[in-house]
């Protein structure tokens, strides 16, 4: 018995699809298991092995066509329950009791005992929309059927020094809340950066936008130069290491509204963009406190990782033509600047980057390009108080890639990770209505905001140049 028993679990370890539906498997096989078998069926020694393979297939169809279907359905179920990377069966042996926020920083982080500790999202349990029990069907779901709120955005074209054109939307608390005065210059400004072929019009943008507004702060979209419906005017496009457009705006804000303290939060590229622009200008910035959402981090381990997987193929395939859509939009551009017979090719975003991005940019190489804007070089350099949110199955921006030991050094940075979430979804309550990064971004800014270290000697003396 106890052999029968050490048997059984070899086999099941060495089918993966019985590994979790061990119970169900086995249940299934005794439905195939015909209840009327008798001594007609069994085979004598002396038998030959055709007349064996005869009574076998006498055996098998004897067995309802029913529940050879219902076995290539459970089949069918189990590829698709591992393809899609689905959870559901655990959250409801866990009694649907969600995961709890992994938080990683420096022991003697101000930020994190001043600010964190306080902040219930982060210190509690995120509990994901049961029937989006994957990470790709949150993404899936947040670019294509996620509704966002509704609002209207205010729209202020900025000119840079080089003659390039950025579309800044706006979203001012007034227009969304009745609590707030228009007219109070100390509203503090959240300016965000869109990811990859996103802009102020993306899904998630919007949510962001509304609930940071619905709370009392003024919000501002720093769009990507050709991107909002506007021309790129200028020799210069953006790409996931160009800071300058954002330090630009940030110093242009700084100098307008110079009572307002001004937050930046990044999403995805534009999570790289922000942590490689706060490194790069450390101290010297006029920026209180910051939040990168779902950063790739290390761009050459994100391009190994798309071309890797299977399913992570396909999204490296969806994000080229959606690259491709963005170049057509601006073909004088890349005719002029980069390899348009190149760009019409692409297959990948690492094809797009090495006829387009790369050599707009003037870098040596894709490789080079990639090593010299990835942000996870700057990580050590960060020195204002910075939340970053990354989930464990990010279908797109891999684990493999967030620097772990280098910002677990920084005591200004903390790291919070999730189990689930997907890239830039995180939707939880039954509705899928709301983003639990949003509310728990909007939380740490509201408590950074109020708390002793925004109040202390670094910013009532904070000098800026």
């Amino acid at each position: 018995m106890v052999e029968n028993i050490n048997h059984s679990e070899r086999i099941t370890e060495q089918w993966w699809f019985v590994r979790y539906f061990q119970v169900p498997a086995i249940i299934l096989f005794l439905f195939l298991i015909p209840p009327f078998m008798d001594e007609r069926f069994c085979i004598p020694d002396s038998a030959s092995s055709s007349s064996a393979y005869w009574l076998l297939l006498q055996v098998l169809s004897l067995i309802p066509l029913c529940h050879y279907l219902l076995l290539a359905a459970f089949i069918f179920f189990s590829v698709l329950y591992n393809f899609l990377e689905l959870h559901f069966f655990q959250d409801l042996f866990s009694g649907f009791a969600g995961s709890p926020v992994l938080l990683s920083y420096n022991s003697s982080s101000q930020i994190y005992h001043d600010v964190v500790s306080k902040c219930e999202v982060l210190r509690g349990r995120y509990f994901a929309t049961p029937w989006l029990c994957s990470p790709h069907l949150q993404t899936l779901f947040l670019n294509y059927f996620g509704t966002p709120p509704l609002l209207k955005y205010t729209r202020e074209l900025f000119r840079t020094a080089d003659a390039g054109t950025i579309a800044l939307d706006w979203l001012f608390s007034s227009h969304v809340s009745d609590n707030v005065d228009y007219e109070d210059e100390s509203v503090p400004i959240v300016v965000v950066i869109p990811g990859l072929t996103s802009d102020s019009s993306s899904q998630y943008i919007k949510h962001l936008a509304y609930h940071t507004a619905k709370r009392g702060w003024n919000v501002v979209v720093c769009n990507h130069r050709g991107f909002g419906g506007v021309s790129i005017t200028s020799d210069i496009s953006y790409n996931a290491g160009w800071t300058e457009d954002v330090r630009t705006v940030v110093n242009y804000l700084h100098k307008e509204r110079s009572k307002a303290p001004l937050f930046v939060v990044g999403t995805s590229i534009g999570a790289n963009i922000l942590v490689k622009y706060l490194g790069e200008d450390g101290e010297n910035i006029p920026v209180a406190g910051a939040v990168a959402v779902c950063s790739p981090w290390d761009l050459l381990i994100e391009d190994r990782y798309l071309r890797r997987g299977r399913v992570q193929k396909i999204y490296d395939k969806a994000l080229a033509f959606g690259l491709k859509d963005y170049a057509k939009l601006h073909r004088s551009h890349f005719s002029r600047n980069a390899n348009w017979e190149g760009i019409e090719k692409s297959l990948s975003v690492r094809d797009f980057d090495d006829h387009a991005t790369r050599v707009v940019g003037k870098y040596e190489s894709v490789d080079t390009y990639y090593r010299r804007c990835s942000s996870s070089t700057y990580v050590h350099s960060v020195s204002v108080p910075l939340l970053c949110i990354s989930a464990l199955d990010d279908p797109i921006c891999t684990t493999e890639a967030i620097p772990w030991d280098e910002c677990k050094a920084n005591k200004n940075i903390v790291l919070a990770t999730l189990k689930h979430g997907g890239h830039l979804a995180f939707f939880e309550g039954l509705t899928a209505s709301r983003l639990w990064w949003v509310r728990a971004l909007n939380e740490f800014l509201g408590v950074l905001h109020s708390s002793n270290y925004m109040q202390g000697e670094r910013f009532v003396n904070q000098k800026f140049h």
